[in-house]
């Protein structure tokens, strides 16, 4: 591939990835006005003709992994375990 079908491409990507970022956006004001309008009829669910929209409170437990390195620190790195992978970046 020459470096004029490279910068291509990269250029292609950048309008992709704007008009994604863009279309994210939207979605999240529509989801966004959806959950003000729950908010005002105080409610976690809601029927709207086939749909259902739930809104709930969720609880989830987590490990605190800083505490507990703060805590265990010797433990910690008897069970840390490294990972490789590989990150595609472009810069300009």
């Amino acid at each position: 591939m020459s470096q004029k079908e490279i910068i291509t491409k990269i250029e292609a990507l950048n309008e992709w990835e704007a008009l994604m970022e863009e279309a994210r956006a939207e979605a999240e004001a529509i989801r966004d006005s959806i959950k003000a309008e729950m908010l005002n009829l105080d409610t976690e669910e809601l029927t709207a003709g086939q749909y259902i929209i739930r809104w709930t409170s969720v609880l989830t437990n987590r490990f605190d992994t800083t505490g507990f390195k703060k805590a265990h620190g010797d433990l910690y790195k008897e069970f840390i375990r490294q990972s490789a992978s590989r990150r595609f970046t472009i810069s300009a």
